[in-house]
């Protein structure tokens, strides 16, 4: 990501993203302590505004999220694809174990992404990492290398960013920049 770009993201806070800060910090405290007893929420509550109050202007990896009321929505339905897109991977990537005559052709591949936001990115990488077949190496500004463990004779740079990432990028793209 170019300096610039990192420059928007890091002066870009907003009361929007104390807020998430706070929520996330709450939410990881009511995990740790799996309880929702009134003091422990009202310690959570105290430790979540203090690590907001302290650490906010840090965690600017929060600035890429959309805020709206269908964010959770289109959260789901990322989910929701991402599950779908994980079957077939797997189910694809078994037959290709169980069944020797299916070729296997390895390839480094370098996919583009539209993706702005480091979070964006982020989850675009763990997305296709978490996927059996693909694996995210690196990234650098808006391009993916990605280890393919099947990628098809004649795929090109282009070809194998609608392929990998284009589904992905869309439902990313709808709650995170």
């Amino acid at each position: 990501m170019s300096q610039n770009t990192e420059a928007t993201y890091n002066n870009s806070l907003h009361w929007q993203h104390y807020v998430l800060v706070a929520g996330v910090s709450m939410l990881l405290w009511i995990l740790l302590t799996g309880s929702l007893d009134s003091q422990e929420l009202i310690s959570g509550a105290v430790v979540s505004f203090l690590v907001t109050f302290l650490f906010a202007s840090r965690l600017t990896i929060f600035t890429g999220f959309r805020f709206s009321w269908l964010a959770p929505v289109h959260i789901l339905f990322y989910l929701g694809h991402f599950l779908l897109a994980l079957l077939q991977a797997n189910f694809d990537l078994a037959r290709r174990i169980l069944t020797p005559s299916l070729p296997i052709r390895p390839q480094m591949i370098e996919v583009k992404t539209i993706l702005k936001s480091p979070l964006a990115k982020l989850m675009l990488a763990n997305t296709i990492t978490l996927t059996p077949g693909t694996l995210t190496v690196d990234v650098v500004g808006d391009r993916l290398q990605v280890h393919w463990v099947y990628c098809p004779p004649g795929m090109t740079s282009q070809s194998a960013t609608e392929e990998i990432v284009t589904k992905l990028e869309k439902q990313i793209g709808r709650f995170l920049i």
